[in-house]
């Protein structure tokens, strides 16, 4: 028969940081001797209270489904953590459990977007956001956040973008890909913004809280301003601070009205999170915290190590981000230089599929991310590993001529 494709497939494209991730993983499955920075996924292991809880909960026979939106011990252990931690107070009702964080965004959208609607995505962006507003015929507006502006969106640049049309304002801090963070005094400012603009919402993906470094102080926009609160998505997960990736929970909190919309969403689509997983992360936020020092302790070594190496690299300028375990240089300085092969290094993505071919280092270039000429380096790795990687690099750009 002849294949047929639904519009919305055709408005979106595969998640650029999986392609490289799996293309590196066919290399060395091959033979090359390949180092993988591309993942967002921290190397830690998941600490062991947290297993020890997921195999109680499978011993216990809590292996059934769930509530649609999360188990009630999941969510009440969601609202003390916004409490002890955030200063935000939500009941269970305004709580939604998903299995990760991708499929929160997609549920608060396919519960509130129409064709024609607008969502502000300042960019440099994670690479789902974009692709989830097309999935919902939405048009995504990019606004970006450059360099000099520490990858930060303006108020000068929020007010120009909203029109009648815009329903959403996407903020991820700190951020994936640039680590960037948004400061209490900083947020102040854009919510001056908003609430001008009362037909706004705002989505704040705060996913990497606690991974800030040099002291900064994490601040979430419904804490700085508490008259957005009823119009503020608030997101967050296990993946990242307890190297959970793989167990898939992803939480947020707003207003009821949207919590039952985004449920009524799951209950079509995939049902319940994972119940293992679900009580897991029960004891991931109801338990000992004292081991994110150590490892944002690590991290901000590793930060330290890349910067420092990358900027020593011939064409790379590299700024020393905030938070995240990601750094965002630029090769701007490389545009136009020629691979010893003579390949023409004409934008980022010639920049790191050469990188891949000649030291075998995968990156994820600037342009999945709306940010170009750059690329996305994830220091969750070995400093061995780091620092080798970081040679190659300076090695393939020393070789362009």
């Amino acid at each position: 028969m002849t294949p047929f494709k639904s519009a919305a497939l055709s408005r979106i494209k595969p998640s650029p940081t999986m392609a490289v991730t799996q293309k590196e993983r066919e290399l060395k499955a091959a033979g090359r001797d390949t180092i993988g920075l591309g993942a967002g996924e921290p190397d830690f292991d998941t600490p062991d209270n947290i297993k020890e809880a997921a195999i109680a909960a499978i011993r216990g026979g809590k292996t059934k489904y769930t509530n649609v939106d999360g188990i009630p011990e999941l969510k009440a252990a969601i609202c003390a953590k916004f409490k002890r931690e955030n200063n935000l107070t939500y009941t269970p009702e305004q709580v939604s459990v998903a299995p990760g964080g991708k499929p929160i965004i997609y549920n608060a959208f396919m519960a509130t977007l129409n064709p024609g609607d607008e969502v502000i995505v300042p960019a440099p962006y994670w690479v789902s956001y974009p692709d989830i507003v097309h999935l919902t015929g939405a048009t995504p507006v990019i606004v970006e956040a450059t360099a000099e502006e520490g990858f930060r969106l303006s108020a000068e640049k929020l007010e120009a973008a909203i029109t009648p049309a815009t329903k959403w304002l996407i903020l991820n801090s700190p951020s994936n890909p640039t680590g960037a963070a948004y400061s209490a005094a900083h947020l102040r400012t854009l919510a001056d913004v908003l609430l001008r603009h009362p037909h706004v919402m705002i989505l704040t993906d705060d996913m990497y809280e606690h991974l800030l470094y040099d002291g900064f102080e994490f601040a979430t926009i419904a804490a700085v301003e508490p008259a957005l609160y009823d119009r503020t998505l608030t997101m967050n997960g296990v993946s990242k601070a307890y190297a959970m990736t793989g167990w898939r929970i992803g939480y947020a909190a707003g207003p009821v009205w949207l919590i039952k919309g985004m449920a009524g969403i799951m209950s079509q689509s995939t049902s319940n999170p994972t119940s293992i997983s679900q009580y897991a992360a029960v004891e991931a936020l109801n338990g000992p915290q004292d081991f994110l020092p150590t490892r944002n302790k690590v991290f901000q070594e590793r930060r330290d190590l890349v910067v420092s190496m990358l900027n020593q690299a011939s064409g790379l300028t590299c700024p020393k981000p905030e938070g995240a375990f990601y750094v965002y240089p630029s090769c701007a300085g490389l545009i136009g230089k020629s691979t010893a092969s003579g390949v023409v290094i004409n934008n980022d993505e010639d920049f790191a599929r050469e990188l891949l071919e000649s030291e075998g280092v995968a990156v994820v270039h600037g342009a999945a991310f709306g940010g170009s000429p750059a690329f996305r380096i994830s220091y969750a790795t070995s400093t061995e590993t780091l620092e080798e990687a970081c040679r190659r690099i300076q090695r393939f750009c020393a070789s362009l001529k």
